[in-house]
């Protein structure tokens, strides 16, 4: 079971990444009923507009969660948003396999709580790894999250050193 954070899932989905991502995961991807709110904040929006779509296609499934004592410790506890409180406790209630995370406070968080996770930079380095991109669109895509997300030049640079240094 994969569990998508808000962050994630806009990512990939403003790099025109989701869908292919998701026609080639092996297992279950799910979100939060707040998940779904914040990422359709903007209805209009591209990135929402690709969400809803997937959703409606039961490529991504909606969950609400129903142990709210957990979600309350770990926003409580870890100071985090509501969004990433909930996919946190639902990933650690149902036990899922990955978090798909780009939120600092939510990697943090993963770290502590011992939850495996996935940046959507590690999804790019992935898909290339699978050969499901070829270099050159891995690192338009690695470009893309540059510009999109919120991450460091260290990091930035670490990926594409990743993906420069293939045979």
């Amino acid at each position: 079971m994969l569990v998508f954070d808000a962050s994630t899932l806009i990512l990939l989905a403003k790099t025109d990444l989701l869908e292919l991502f998701l026609d080639h995961l092996d297992d279950k991807a799910f979100i939060t009923k707040k998940v779904e709110d914040e990422c359709s904040r903007k209805p209009q929006a591209f990135d929402s507009l690709i969400i809803q779509k997937v959703i409606d296609e039961k490529r991504i499934a909606v969950r609400a969660l129903r142990n709210r004592s957990v979600y309350q410790k770990l926003q409580k506890d870890l100071g985090l948003g509501s969004g990433e409180g909930e996919t946190l406790a639902f990933a650690l209630t149902q036990k899922a396999a990955l978090v798909a995370i780009d939120d600092r406070k939510g990697i943090r968080a993963c770290k502590l709580l011992k939850l495996p996770f996935s940046t959507a930079i590690d999804i790019v380095v992935r898909m290339r790894q699978k050969q499901i991109l070829t270099k050159q669109e891995a690192l338009r895509k690695l470009e893309a999250l540059a510009r999109h997300g919120r991450y460091s030049e260290e990091i930035i640079k670490r990926a594409m050193a990743i993906l420069e240094g293939e045979q």
